[in-house]
């Protein structure tokens, strides 16, 4: 087996296209799997998307219950705690396609089967995970997860919940506020995080909630959103609720560390919830393009709506490439860690904990995509699209979330570039040497000779190697400049994190696609490979603007020169791409397919 990258390497070292896992390498299980939950989402949740839109929150625990019944809610969670125990892939397509039906439902499921079940079957004891985690897994009990308040939101650890050990040392009472939590009005069980005296760090509780005997528990009325309608968000109100000391989650202060890995799980499970929404809103977007006719055509046969549809598909792809290749580096990470004796618990959490860097990217990357697509989609539609009679407008409306919960992309952004610099620090990604290589590179001459792109990707792959250098070009050099103190150069951090994201995205399409043309035949693969050069386009574009943005704002004179000039040198192709070419090769396909289909 080849070496398995570590999180963040991606970055200084090159991955072969034959170590990237594609959708188009589902086992039979797994398509299986993606088969049994579209059928799911197709019976039960897309024909009532008008109850789901009207706030119809008992048909949301309802359509738990069924989801629970099927085992979807135990995907992750290991046969010995009633769950199916399959691999991370599994788990991640079953969320992207049972997420697509609305985005109410796609929310009640993540937030159960993420971090509602998740931090007990990592961080539970076993009398803990015993207790809880079946009733949690067939969809008997259903999970919240009480984190935000109104004080505490990016900043969670803040939060001024307390818990306070009873004299006799077995019980904490629990007092304080939380919003927005997604399920509360059907929760049975709620993971709690609160302060212990003045511990730096907050505390993780298990609790139960009893509508019949709610122990202090009381709820606030359901919020009124933009979107996710009937996901049940309420505020939940603790006044001397008793906790058993049992229920506390791991160990005193190691509520934030729970928090944040729970979050890493969520994140890149919330790029999977937007994965099947992407290509739902463009097989709709793409019919009605059909059938709607302006001067006397159909409007998908007009260039400037094939450019929307081309850049929709293109996203979705790219995105859906870049998921999968990280879902299965997370299984093959917890594969090594079990047979090197690692616990299932150890395993899970450290592997998941490796890519936390692809997991920021993806949420991110993944979240502006779907809403980007929506509102395309809105446009194609045109009037259509801003009622309510068609289901753009809805789809607007639910992807607005994306950007916000799980850590906010400003977040998100600052974190990838920050744990990026972190593993480095520590020496688990070694940007010093490749950083300096590239230093010297910009002293040295350039060479002149014309290599030869006569391969498949070959001047693709080249860019990609330059963009990396671009990085850490500035990265590099603004870490010169600020060493320790560049977490408070805000705005920098979030231009190199923009151009960490564009390479992730790009390389991971092109070297799917590339795995898929030696396989299938590059005939096959034609408009995947015209996607791929187009999202590359693009991410040259952006990086380009990200660099200049950030070399001119923290080096002047001489260095500046320089550096501009190495940016040059990094984002310059030798044959650009006939971008109104590839679109229109991309929309031809969709059209002529009526779908999204690839």
């Amino acid at each position: 087996m080849a070496e398995l990258l570590r999180g963040g390497q991606f970055l200084v070292k090159e991955t072969s296209c034959e170590n990237v896992f594609t959708p188009e390498d589902f086992t039979e299980e797994q398509q299986m799997m993606k088969e049994a939950v579209m059928e799911f989402n197709d019976r039960e949740i897309i024909p009532h998307k008008d109850r789901f839109e009207a706030k119809d929150y008992a048909l949301t625990e309802d359509v738990m219950r069924k989801a629970g019944e099927l085992g979807f809610l135990g995907v992750a969670v290991p046969e010995e705690f009633g769950g199916l125990g399959m691999g991370f892939v599994s788990t991640m397509l079953t969320c992207d396609y049972i997420s697509s039906g609305t985005g109410s439902f796609s929310t009640a499921f993540g937030a159960h089967t993420g971090i509602g079940t998740m931090p007990i079957t990592l961080y539970g004891t076993q009398a803990q995970k015993e207790k809880y985690v079946p009733k949690l897994a067939t969809g008997e009990w259903f999970g919240a997860y009480c984190l935000t308040e109104p004080g505490a939101g990016s900043d969670a650890n803040s939060g001024k919940t307390t818990a306070e050990l009873s004299a006799d040392g077995k019980s904490y009472k629990i007092n304080g506020q939380k919003m927005w939590i997604s399920n509360a009005g059907f929760c049975r069980l709620m993971i709690v995080f609160a302060r212990i005296e003045n511990d730096k760090n907050i505390t993780g509780f298990i609790v139960e909630y009893d509508k019949e005997n709610p122990n202090g528990i009381t709820l606030g009325e359901e919020e009124h959103k933009l979107g996710i309608r009937a996901s049940s968000t309420r505020q939940v109100f603790f006044n001397d609720t008793v906790v058993p000391a049992e229920n506390m989650l791991a160990g005193r202060g190691e509520g934030f560390k729970i928090a944040m890995n729970a979050l890493n799980v969520g994140r890149i499970k919330l790029a999977a919830a937007c994965l099947d929404s992407q290509r739902r809103i463009i097989t709709n977007a793409v019919k009605y393009a059909n059938e709607r006719k302006q001067f006397k055509t159909p409007i998908a046969d007009f260039g400037a709506i094939k450019v929307k549809l081309a850049e929709m598909a293109t996203d979705a792809y790219v995105g859906e490439s870049a998921s999968y290749r990280a879902a299965k580096d997370i299984e093959d990470r917890i594969a090594l860690r079990l047979e090197a004796g690692n616990t299932h618990q150890e395993a899970e959490l450290k592997g998941v904990e490796e890519y936390a860097i692809e997991c920021s990217i993806l949420k991110v990357a993944v979240s502006e995509d779907v809403q980007n697509c929506a509102d395309e989609g809105i446009q194609i539609f045109g009037g259509m699209g801003f009622s309510e009679e068609t289901p753009m407008e809805s789809a607007w409306r639910d992807a607005r979330i994306a950007r916000i919960y799980e850590g906010t992309n400003e977040i998100n952004r600052m974190l990838s570039v920050g744990m990026l610099v972190k593993k480095a620090m520590k020496g688990h990604v070694d940007l010093l040497g490749p950083a300096t290589a590239v230093a010297d590179e910009l002293m040295g001459i350039p060479s002149f000779d014309t290599p030869d792109y006569s391969e498949l990707f070959a001047e693709e792959k080249a860019i990609i190697g330059k963009l990396k250098k671009t990085f850490l070009m500035v990265a590099g050099s603004a870490i010169q400049k600020y060493g320790t103190e560049l977490e408070e150069h805000q705005q920098l951090l979030i231009a190199a994190a923009d151009i960490l994201i564009e390479i992730y995205m790009a390389e991971s399409a092109i070297l799917r696609t590339e795995k898929n043309a030696k396989r299938f035949g590059e005939d096959s693969q034609s408009v995947q490979i015209a996607m791929s050069k187009l999202y590359l386009y693009h991410a040259v574009d952006k990086i380009e603007e990200k660099g200049k943005e950030s070399i001119i704002s923290f080096a002047e004179g001489d260095e500046q020169r320089m550096l501009l000039m190495g940016l040059k040198r990094f984002t310059k192709y030798a044959n650009y791409p006939d971008i109104v070419d590839l679109r229109n090769e991309i929309a031809e396909k969709v059209k002529a397919e009526n779908k999204y289909c690839f």
